[in-house]
């Protein structure tokens, strides 16, 4: 699959890891913000890396849920239930 996109792009060499493009989303309320969270933590699950979002260590959905983290994390809101 990676090489065949690499393949279709002029600007690669052989394959391609991340998809092209970007579409910047502005967090103006409440509700977009939590929903691009809760988007991004729920990746890893998705994918089978993770059970829940707060048993990846590479986010912030354990700060969120007050559990203990090896990170210091500024926390936005209470966006996650």
């Amino acid at each position: 699959m990676m090489k065949r996109a690499g393949t279709k792009s002029s600007h690669h060499h052989g394959f391609q890891l991340w998809q092209e493009g970007n579409h910047p989303i502005e967090l103006s309320t409440k509700a977009i913000t939590q929903q691009k969270l809760e988007y991004i933590y729920n990746n890893p699950v998705n994918a089978g890396l993770a059970y829940r979002p707060e048993d990846w260590s590479f986010n912030s959905a354990s700060n969120y849920l007050n559990l203990e983290s090896q990170k210091e994390v500024i926390i936005l809101g209470p966006f996650i239930n």
